[in-house]
């Protein structure tokens, strides 16, 4: 049930009171409780107590109903229940007038006036298996008020059908601002709501008319002496929040109610604006409206990005700093002179966080200063002027205005409750910084935030995330506007045009930058393609390894991020540092666009069609292009297998990656070309070669001078050329081209000369299988997770940037024995564990439903790992970060061998 339903429920047994029916109609609100349970207590079956007015539900509540005085009935009644040694969960006592309940568990009091049961539902959430502890990290405040925003704009929506969509939400950010400037100090207490329900008619007609009234009056500093009694007590506001004309907007009964309930079951005070922004963001847009405790990111995650990329630096020269008057100062001039700016913001919850620990910093060194000079004045410098965005969405542009407001005001009664009457005046608003609303990859930075060479600028936040298959035409002409320059930008994800931007915005100045990404930028052909560009002029200072980046909701949906934080070449010495997913900090000297220590950062793996390693070719497996007519199902190969005789001489099995990790199969025709005098004549064969000329003639190239040889292949791999050797003693290796990154090992393995291996699998012919083993190892698997790249999400295997670029060491013959022993237990325990290579393999990296690998399966990878690791290390790898670092100097030695 939505908090909204809780309140209104409850709102609707108290003014609508049966005092005989109370505690029933209360206990229904709690779907826990069955109803055949509350009719019993109703007639008294399971009513454990036997005075009137009393009711004991098992376990579950001992209520009273009293007249005179509260407090003395529910310390009686406490000490009652003490003595007959029963636990029910809450105990309760009213006379309607007052309410006083204790939850017996938390041993936590409520102590209220009865009207105000509905704002404290939350308290007896124990009866549907909610803890309160764990309902308040859902941030109920937040979801209450986008619960009921998202109420009130489905209504005027419905009443305004053709109001402009900005003018509404410019309404609706107005709104909120009077909600929360009355429940915490801004303006006189309830002043807002109080004049809504005073100075306006309960059918809504004339509301607009005041509330335009009141918006223009915000917005006038100097007041005529003729204005209204009920707007003298409203405040000037500025900050450009109220200047723009107000849109005319239809008001009803409903609307007018769920404004005035808005300011009284909300506790605003209690609202957290870098959360409540993301919602009232996602409460506008309807595509993102299926969950509201869905869109915002968490104050860690966000922490990760800001405390390495300025703030660890900040709390350092803070703790250098201490005794010092001249080096706080400093410090604060440093402060009030820094620039921030998010070129992705949402609603802002970058930009919030960090005013706030800005703010929060500052007043640690006023107190440092207090203790120097024995002064009380504090006059904070850290100003909302200081805050840049750009965000494409307009209503998203106001609620992060709204919320930086929302946040100085916070921080000005922190800085109150910390130095007792000091206060800096929320009002008149202060003038946030540049909010651009437009597309950041078509502005300007520069203009937006202009900055010389010294300024210290820091841009940050948490761009979108976008596959290159995944670009809709807008998105693909924005990252030729940006990067059309570099040569194979159609491959890369759209989050690599803010790097792009990051990098010329930056360069050759003391502005640093440090996005939150997909790792697919530090993986496969988008390593050379994108990083390539920006090392020349740039250097990464710190980076966060891949991790789930998830936000606070209950049902949050994590990606594997990275976080990237980048200066220009011109800073020198700095101290580069890399937080693994375990948060182990690794000071180092120089990063790699791989995201480990090295000490080449331009080492990128590059495609190559050579294979540098010496292993035997690879090639992509065999391709008909034939309109579907050499090829047939499982079922109508066997059908054509009985039908008739000898055809089992050129019908193949055919597998690809699909079929072989899911344990099935297709056939093919295969005829060479000496045997195809004997077979064109098969009324069968005709038919489909027929059918074969026909496709290929309307096409053009090689598959078009094929049409007058049918039944050849016009991709064979090189599978006619291993059938033709003789005196073979290798296998046929197939290593699907795709597979789920869910499996800790792609499953590979090897066919007979029987079956085709399509081009959906890579093949190498002819092949020994301690080379299966090798690729089947961990430190194969660290080498295509990281060189490979991704199809998707997916694992993508390629000859060309994966196999002919793996290093390997030098391998005994002994070592080759051993590595085939146990690559041929592993396929032997496959074979007598049965299932598909998809069941044995599982899921068990899977977020959602993970699905474990087989056991002893996996103890025979496991085993597999230990020899291959030893032939590159005589000692055990402490993790895959150091695998792939020795890879990669391995590579760079073949490179320079091959050079």
């Amino acid at each position: 049930m939505a908090i909204t339903e809780y309140e209104d429920k409850i709102k609707d047994i108290v003014e609508n009171l049966d005092k005989e029916e109370f505690i029933f109609e209360f206990l229904s609100v709690y779907s826990k409780i069955a109803k055949s349970t509350i009719t019993k207590l109703r007639k008294g079956t399971n009513n454990l107590s036997k005075v009137p007015g009393e009711y004991h539900l098992k376990n579950k509540l001992y209520f009273k109903q009293v007249s005179g005085d509260t407090l003395q009935a529910f310390t009686d009644l406490v000490s009652k229940i003490s003595q007959q040694n029963v636990n029910p969960r809450y105990i309760m006592v009213t006379d309607f007038k007052n309410l006083i309940a204790r939850d017996t568990k938390t041993q936590e009091t409520i102590d209220i006036d009865f009207k105000k049961l509905p704002r404290n539902f939350e308290f007896f959430l124990a009866w549907n298996g909610i803890e309160k502890a764990d309902f308040e990290r859902e941030n109920p405040a937040d979801l209450k008020a986008a619960e009921r925003f998202a109420k009130l704009y489905d209504t005027l929506l419905k009443d305004n059908e053709r109001i402009s969509r900005h003018g509404l939400n410019l309404f609706l950010i107005r709104l909120l601002f009077c909600l929360f400037a009355e429940d915490t100090g801004v303006f006189e207490k309830d002043i807002f709501t109080n004049t809504i329900k005073s100075m306006t008619k309960e059918d809504g007609s004339d509301l607009n008319c005041r509330i335009q009234e009141l918006f223009e009056f915000l917005d006038t500093k100097i007041r005529p002496e003729d204005t209204p009694a009920w707007l003298r007590k409203f405040p000037y506001v500025n900050g450009q929040l109220f200047t723009e004309q107000h849109t005319n907007v239809v008001f009803s009964k409903k609307s007018r109610n769920l404004i005035i309930e808005a300011g009284e079951l909300i506790g605003w005070d209690k609202v957290n604006p870098d959360i409540l922004g993301s919602m009232l963001q996602a409460v506008a847009s309807e595509d993102k409206r299926s969950h509201l405790g869905m869109h915002y990111t968490s104050v860690p995650n966000i922490m990760k990005v800001i405390n390495p990329l300025f703030l660890d630096d900040l709390h350092e020269e803070f703790e250098k700093a201490k005794g010092n008057e001249t080096k706080l100062n400093n410090l604060l001039e440093r402060m009030r002179k820094m620039k921030f700016m998010d070129p992705a913001c949402g609603s802002g919850n970058f930009l919030i966080i960090t005013y706030k620990e800005l703010r929060r910093l500052e007043m640690d060194i006023f107190e440092e200063l207090g203790k120097i000079n024995n002064s009380t004045m504090y006059v904070p410098t850290i100003d909302l002027g200081q805050f840049y965005g750009i965000e494409i969405e307009d209503f998203a542009v106001d609620v992060t205005r709204l919320s930086l407001y929302i946040a100085d005001h916070q921080m000005n009664l922190e800085l109150k409750r910390r130095y007792g009457d000091y206060l800096r005046e929320t009002l008149p608003l202060h003038k946030v910084g540049d909010i651009r609303c437009g597309n950041a990859l078509r502005l300007n930075w520069n203009e937006i935030l202009p900055h010389e060479k010294d300024d210290e600028v820091y841009l940050f936040g948490n761009p979108p995330y976008l596959g290159a298959s995944g670009q809709n035409q807008d998105q693909k002409k924005d990252m030729e506007f940006v990067l059309g320059k570099v040569k194979g930008y159609k491959k890369l994800d759209f989050i690599a045009a803010w790097f792009y931007l990051g990098m010329e915005y930056c360069k050759e100045t003391k502005a640093r930058y440090a996005f939150v990404t997909t790792n697919s930028i530090c993986q496969g052909e988008q390593v050379n393609l994108l990083w390539t560009p920006i090392l020349k002029f740039m250097q990464i200072i710190f980076a966060y390894q891949s991790f789930k980046w998830a936000n606070n909701a209950k049902r949050n949906a994590g990606v594997t991020v990275v976080i990237i934080g980048i200066s220009s070449r011109n800073e020198k010495n700095i101290e580069k540092r890399i937080y693994s997913i375990n948060n182990y900090i690794k000071k180092v000297k120089i990063i790699s666009p791989y995201l480990i220590e090295t000490e080449n950062e331009s080492l990128i793996v590059e495609n190559t069609k050579k294979t540098l390693n010496k292993l035997p070719l690879m090639s992509k497996g065999s391709s008909p292009t034939d309109g579907g007519y050499l090829l047939m199902s499982d079922e109508e190969g066997k059908t054509v297998l009985e039908k008739y005789d000898g055809i089992n001489d050129i019908l193949k099995k055919y597998v690809g990656s699909k079929e072989f990790i899911n344990g099935y199969y297709r056939y093919t025709i295969w005829i060479a070309d000496d045997d195809i005098k004997t077979w064109k004549n098969n009324k069968f064969i005709s038919e489909r070669l027929k059918k074969i000329t026909e496709y290929r003639d309307k096409k053009k190239g090689t598959v078009k001078k094929l049409a007058d040889k049918p039944w050849k292949y016009v991709s064979q791999g090189r599978f006619s050329e291993t059938l033709s050797k003789k005196n073979r003693t290798g296998y046929n290796i197939i290593v699907p081209r795709v597979s789920s990154e869910n499996r800790i090992y792609v499953p590979m393995g090897t066919v007979d000369d029987n079956t085709v291996i399509s081009d959906s699998a890579m093949a190498i012919y002819d092949a020994p299988l301690w080379l299966l083993g090798l690729l089947e190892s961990r430190m194969h698997m660290v080498w295509l997770e990281n060189v490979g790249g991704k199809l998707e999400t997916r694992y993508r295997y390629s000859a060309g940037l994966v196999y002919n670029t793996f290093p390997v060491p030098e391998l005994s013959t002994r070592r080759k024995n051993e590595i085939e022993e146990l690559i041929g237990n592993i396929l032997d325990i496959r074979e007598e564990e049965g299932g598909t290579l998809a069941e044995l393999y599982g899921s068990p990296l899977a977020a959602k439903n993970p699905k474990p690998m087989n056991p002893r399966l996996l103890e025979a990878h496991k085993e597999l790992d230990k020899v291959v690791d030893r032939a590159y290390k005589s000692t055990d790898f402490k993790d895959d970060n150091e695998r792939l670092a020795l890879l990669l100097n391995m590579y760079s030695e073949m490179v320079n061998k091959k050079g």
